[in-house]
Parts: C-alpha cells; sequence; structure tokens
C-alpha cells in the first residue's frame, strides 16, 4: 500500500463518518443546527490531525455513528425493518472493535432511561434488533471458541493492572485528554455564537450579557426534544460509564479510546433548545473552519518536522518501515520466485510488514502472550517466512533464540534502513534478518 492510498482511505473512513453524523444530527435538529454541528466535527481534532491515520479506532467513526443513527431510526419508526437494521449495525460495530459494547450498552440503558420508554419497548423493534445482532455474530463467536477466546485472555493478559493508582493516573489522562480535544470546536463555537459588532466593548461593559446573548428562553421548534434526549444519554453514559468501569475493575484505560466516543458531544451541545442559532452564525463557523484548514495545511511541513522523534544527536528517529517491507519483498521475490506470505516478529514490526509489502504476508507471532491465530508453526515451515529481530528491542534476546532454534539453516542477513524527510536524514534503523526459504525450494 503506497502512501497517498493510506491517507485517501483515512479520509474516505473520516467522509463517511461525517455524512453518519449529519444524518444524526438532521433526526434531531433542523437544518441550520446540523450545519453548524457538521463544521464543529470537522473542527474536531479526530476527524482531521488523527483522522489521517487509518487503525481500528477510525473505523469506529464509521460503525459508532451508524449505529446511533440505526437506533434514532428504529426508536422512531419502530417497525421490524429498523430493528433488524439496527442489529446488523451493532453486529458491525462489534466485528470492528470489542470496545464498541461501551456504545451499545449506553443505548440500551438510553432506550430504557427514555420517558418513551414503554412505546419503543413494546415493539418489535428492540428485540429483533437483540435476536439480529446475536444471529450475525454467531460466525465470529464460533471463531472466537475456535482459537480458545484468543482475543479475551489478550485482553485480560494486557489490559488489566493490579494497582489501583496507575488506574487513577491513567483516568485522568484519559479525561484529559479527550476534554482538551473537544476544547476546540467547543471554544469556536461558543466564540461565533457569542460574537456581536464591538463584542470587546460589550464584554468590558457587561461581561454577564455577553456570556448570556446565545441563550434564549422562548420555545424552540427547531430540536426534537425526543431524539435529543436520546443524544444527551448515550454521550452522558458513555463519557462517565469507561472510566467509573475502569476504576472499578482496574482496567488499563487507553487514550485512544475515547476516539469514537465522543462524536455527540458537538450535536449535544447544539440541540439544547435555549440556545439561539442566528442565521450569521453558519457562514462565521464556515468561515473559521476554511481559515485554519488553510493555515495547518500551510504550516503542515514546520509541524511535521517539529513533532517528529529524534535521538540524543538530534536525527530524525522515524523508523522507516515501509523501505523494510519494499526491500524485503525484493529479497524475498530473488531468493524464493514465490509470493512472500508469512512473517515471523513482534507484533510491532509483523503488522508494518502486512500493511506496508505488497506482498501484505501473514504475521505470526510466537513471543506474543496471544498470537494473531492466522498461521501455525507448521504452515509457516511449509510456505517459507521472513523473520524479523530488532536489536534495540528489549526482547531481541527473546527473539533472536527463537530463530535459533526454530530457524536452522536459515540465511541470515542484517539490514539497515533510514528515513530522509526534506533533505534531513533520519537516524539509522538496523535489523537482523533470517530468511528461511518454502520446504519445496530447500
Amino acid at each position: 500500500m503506497t502512501d497517498w492510498s493510506s491517507y485517501a482511505l483515512a479520509m474516505a473512513t473520516v467522509g463517511i463518518g461525517m455524512i453518519a453524523c449529519w444524518a444524526i444530527a438532521l433526526h434531531v435538529v433542523d437544518r441550520r443546527r446540523a450545519f453548524f454541528v457538521l463544521v464543529m466535527v470537522a473542527l474536531y481534532p479526530i476527524f482531521n490531525f488523527k483522522g489521517f491515520k487509518f487503525n481500528a479506532d477510525l473505523v469506529q467513526l464509521i460503525t459508532l455513528p451508524l449505529l446511533v443513527l440505526a437506533y434514532l431510526h428504529a426508536f422512531e419508526k419502530r417497525t421490524i425493518r429498523s430493528g433488524v437494521l439496527l442489529g446488523l449495525a451493532a453486529a458491525a460495530a462489534l466485528m470492528c472493535k470489542y470496545w464498541v459494547v461501551t456504545m451499545i450498552g449506553a443505548i440500551g440503558l438510553a432506550a430504557l432511561i427514555h420517558p418513551q420508554r414503554m412505546l419503543f419497548l413494546r415493539s418489535p423493534a428492540p428485540w429483533l434488533a437483540i435476536v439480529t445482532m446475536v444471529a450475525a455474530m454467531i460466525p465470529h463467536i464460533d471463531w472466537v471458541r475456535g482459537v480458545e477466546f484468543a482475543p479475551f485472555r489478550y485482553a485480560t493478559g494486557t489490559y488489566v493492572i493490579s494497582s489501583r493508582w496507575q488506574s487513577l493516573q491513567l483516568i485522568w489522562g484519559y479525561i484529559g485528554h479527550n476534554v482538551a480535544l473537544l476544547l476546540l470546536p467547543l471554544a469556536l463555537a461558543a466564540a461565533v455564537l457569542a460574537w456581536a459588532p464591538r463584542w470587546w466593548s460589550l464584554a468590558v461593559r457587561d461581561p454577564r450579557g455577553f456570556v448570556v446573548r446565545p441563550w434564549s428562553i422562548r420555545n424552540n421548534p427547531s430540536v426534537n426534544r425526543d431524539h435529543a434526549l436520546n443524544i444527551w444519554l448515550i454521550q452522558a453514559i458513555v463519557a462517565i460509564g469507561p472510566p467509573v468501569g475502569a476504576l472499578i475493575f482496574d482496567v488499563y484505560i487507553k487514550t485512544d479510546w475515547g476516539i469514537s466516543l465522543f462524536f455527540l458531544v458537538p450535536l449535544a451541545v447544539i440541540a439544547i433548545p435555549s440556545l439561539r442559532m442566528p442565521r450569521v452564525a453558519l457562514p462565521r463557523i464556515a468561515a473559521v473552519w476554511l481559515v485554519l484548514s488553510l493555515a495547518v495545511l500551510g504550516l503542515a511541513p514546520q509541524i511535521a518536522i517539529a513533532s517528529m522523534p529524534r535521538d540524543e544527536n538530534g536525527n530524525f528517529a522515524h523508523v522507516s518501515y515501509s523501505q523494510l517491507a519494499k526491500q524485503l519483498t525484493e529479497m524475498w521475490h530473488v531468493r524464493a520466485h514465490a509470493r512472500w506470505s508469512a512473517v515471523v516478529g513482534y507484533v510491532e514490526v509483523a503488522d508494518q510488514m502486512t500493511f506496508y509489502s505488497v506482498d501484505h504476508p501473514l504475521p505470526y507471532m510466537p513471543f506474543e502472550k496471544i498470537d494473531a491465530g492466522l498461521l501455525s508453526l507448521e504452515e509457516i515451515k511449509r510456505a517459507g517466512y521472513i523473520g524479523i529481530c530488532d536489536p534495540t528491542d528489549a526482547r531481541f534476546e527473546i527473539c533472536e533464540s527463537w530463530m535459533k532454534e526454530n530457524a536452522v539453516g536459515a540465511e541470515r542477513v542484517v539490514i539497515s534502513t533510514r528515513r530522509f524527510f526534506q533533505g534531513q536524514a533520519g537516524s539509522s534503523s538496523r535489523w537482523h534478518v533470517y530468511f528461511v526459504p518454502p520446504a519445496a525450494v530447500k
């Protein structure tokens, strides 16, 4: 995969997620407010800065908005079709990442708390949603049983901690990280809505009046209060539930787990009925987005240079996995005259080879607590593989020992890679590589 295609995939993912957010907003507010929400989402760093990096967390920006959209549709229509669609959306989200259970639980609690819950619960929609989700997950459940519940064993071995103090630190970091990301769209939206001609003099003369200016107690027909309540409940539950659960069960909560959980915050704020939304606010927020986007685009090279990690000598320390993958693929083709089908190494390296190599070799990770489950030792010996050990990794000796035991007679090569950025050389990376040819060509 080339760099441009990776960025294009990430931007396509973000774009589809934004379309889903727009559709959700139209269920809750009128088009004027929905457009304002969409621009706030575009200003949210999750959908721009972090959105350039494609990963499993980013895919949730499609599946979770579609799940919420399906729930609002089912809550409103209460039909068999809407229930089936909700179940399929839930299953698709779960197949993306098990962490989605937080959003599914929040939707379930919101449905039980909502004043209109009996209308929903007496319809076939929620029950068909549950049946459909379970039925759609049966093949995956069968696979999980076949690999002896490897995903759950991995989670319990990796994300459970015993120190309450460490748990509190992680929770505080999780909250601070996600609040900081939300401050940008919320602060800009507040500034746009409170802006007035000679606003600085108004703020000096009557600070309280400047703050209350965007608010009104008049009835607001542009907000669907039933759906707005659903949004408030869902967002509140997914904001509070994970940190509280992590504290109770001593779970290692990562800051990136919040990437997909706060996309409803802009809508939750704009759906407040007492908040005024003048027409002039739309071109203003759009102009803010355009100016910021162009400014960041112009400063992108400098931002990249400033944010690149460096070693003790001041050289760029970014590891060029794409260069390594390309080099190893070419060397494998010369030696084996076949597709590179398997790579052995730690997950940090093996997964990168799967992604960047045009052959997309499957990873085999015997050193990890839980292997990917895609290949067996017999299969990789039969098909041949490339083993990779990183001398700078603290687990290097373990990797080397495995290679000496299982890659007897392999060709051992030391390869160096170096990344150049705008004419500046990065630090050199060395790799100990083992070529084990297919059984047929030995």
